[in-house]
């Protein structure tokens, strides 16, 4: 069995994968699975209140788990896949842990082969880095937290990631949230759109 499948049955379980992304390793998990969300929470010692974003395999199966806006569609088209978290209004299977209880969510289609295998067969995943809160974030498989490590069923290890993070921008707001891969194009297309 590939790791590819040992993660794929690992969400499907309701367990913690570890997989790499265009800028650091993510920490996965089923995102529609309160239980596995909490697990995520768990594992980086993260506050409930701070929502963690969900990661899908293309801007199409996206909108099964968000509305987006016609603006912020036009947005994702642009820019997804890539290093660009988009804020949606979440629909009702998104549950309320995954959120902090707000009625938007980030949505994440990372720009990483691995990463989209992963998605295409399970998405949607837990899009938050693979890291305990607090400390920085891991660009390579040895970078990882004890902590993450061992609560990880699977871990994909495809080499060293670029790091740095994602913009994560509220479209309809014409706002960029944190700054990160893409930042000033992002605010010029917000500025021009």
């Amino acid at each position: 069995m590939s790791d590819l499948d040992r993660a794929t049955d690992a969400v499907d379980d309701g367990d913690l994968v570890v997989f790499p992304t265009e800028t650091v390793y993510g920490l996965g998990a089923d995102a529609l699975d309160p239980a596995a969300v909490e697990a995520v929470y768990d594992a980086k010692r993260r506050d409930r209140d701070d929502p963690i974003s969900l990661a899908v395999p293309d801007v199409d199966a996206a909108t099964e788990f968000v509305r987006p806006t016609e603006r912020t569609r036009r947005f994702m088209d642009a820019f997804l896949p890539g290093p660009v978290t988009v804020i949606c209004e979440r629909r009702d299977v998104v549950p309320d842990v995954l959120t902090g209880g707000r009625d938007r969510v980030g949505v994440r289609v990372p720009d990483h082969d691995l990463a989209l295998s992963l998605l295409e067969r399970v998405a949607p995943v837990t899009a938050t880095s693979a890291n305990v809160s607090g400390r920085s974030s891991a660009r390579a498989v040895a970078d990882l937290d004890d902590e993450i490590g061992s609560a990880a069923a699977v871990v994909l290890d495809d080499g060293e990631t670029p790091g740095g993070g994602s913009t994560v921008v509220d479209v309809e707001a014409g706002e960029v949230v944190r700054r990160g891969h893409e930042a000033d194009e992002v605010e010029t297309w917000l500025a021009d759109h």
